[in-house]
């Protein structure tokens, strides 16, 4: 055998190893799940009968499974952009600072290398009422009446939200920094010299050349909110997604109905609904995203 027959099989062999990986951790628990989807298995029984488009049908007369496909949607609809354009704004300020930007960059991260749990247990306690909850207690010293955040039918979601974004903050400043540094500043300064302004410059300049970096954001915080379970589980009363469902997002209705209520057929009956859904919106963003820019 050749020297370079042998490099070509080595790769081969060392490319073999994260292939195996990937089709036993995450290919094949994707087909099985498309299988469960057809099947009633209850967890417990070794049986599990071809049923069909059953569980198709029913999922979608189930009120809580429509309430939770709205709930999903709007933590995306509310929390992608909040995360980009307020990452983005801090990014910008954060680039033109000189001293202490170090600093400043460790103090965003921090939130989103802190556990999630532990995020989620802090901000549920600056929601209480007064006189636990910090953010309560802030608003009474301003004159403003204290509201019930996640004991709202109506705040709860924007509250966790909220939460979500303060913790993808700090990944996404740091993919934003990392994007602006790439930028030639022989086009800001060629830019000034022609008289351009601040806004001018932002708008035309370093948005456009930004936009490969929006697209992988948008694309990323997308499935993140889609995917969110944690925050919701450890802030609403008992894990529930309450009030009264309000909260409740695809992930937790999955895992209530797999572990809570033994149907396995439902649970990846939804599963697969979820995937499809992360595979639109992702598709439907990089086609409006991903644009080529010519200068």
């Amino acid at each position: 055998m050749r020297l370079r027959q042998k490099k070509i099989l080595t790769a081969y062999v060392f490319l073999s190893v994260p292939l195996l990986f990937f089709i036993v951790v995450r290919f094949y628990p994707m087909v099985y799940s498309f299988w469960l989807s057809f099947t009633d298995w209850d967890l417990i029984s070794p049986k599990k009968n071809f049923i069909g488009l059953l569980n198709y049908i029913n999922i979608f007369k189930d009120e809580v499974f429509m309430k939770a496909i709205v709930n999903t949607l709007k933590y995306v609809v509310f929390g992608v952009p909040a995360v980009i354009i307020v990452s983005l704004y801090l990014s910008l300020v954060l680039n033109r600072i000189k001293k202490f930007q170090g600093f400043y960059r460790l103090l965003y991260v921090m939130p989103y290398i802190t556990p999630l749990v532990a995020v989620s247990w802090v901000w549920k306690w600056m929601y209480q009422q007064p006189p636990i909850g910090f953010i309560n207690n802030l608003l009474t010293i301003f004159g403003i009446d204290s509201q019930p955040f996640l004991m709202s039918t109506s705040q709860a979601l924007p509250s966790i939200v909220v939460t979500t974004v303060w913790v993808n903050l700090g990944y996404c400043v740091i993919i934003f920094l990392a994007g602006l540094q790439t930028i030639p500043q022989e086009y800001i300064e060629a830019a000034k010299i022609d008289g351009a302004n601040r806004r001018q410059i932002l708008w035309r300049i370093t948005i456009p050349l930004l936009n490969p970096i929006i697209v992988f954001l948008a694309i990323t915080q997308s499935i993140t909110f889609l995917r969110i379970f944690t925050q919701v589980y450890n802030m609403t009363d008992q894990g529930s997604g309450g009030p009264l469902n309000s909260t409740k997002p695809l992930v937790l209705y999955i895992y209530q109905k797999a572990f809570m209520s033994f149907d396995m057929g439902t649970a990846a009956t939804a599963t697969v609904i979820l995937f499809g859904i992360i595979m639109v919106i992702t598709l439907v963003q990089m086609l409006i995203l991903n644009k080529n820019i010519e200068y």
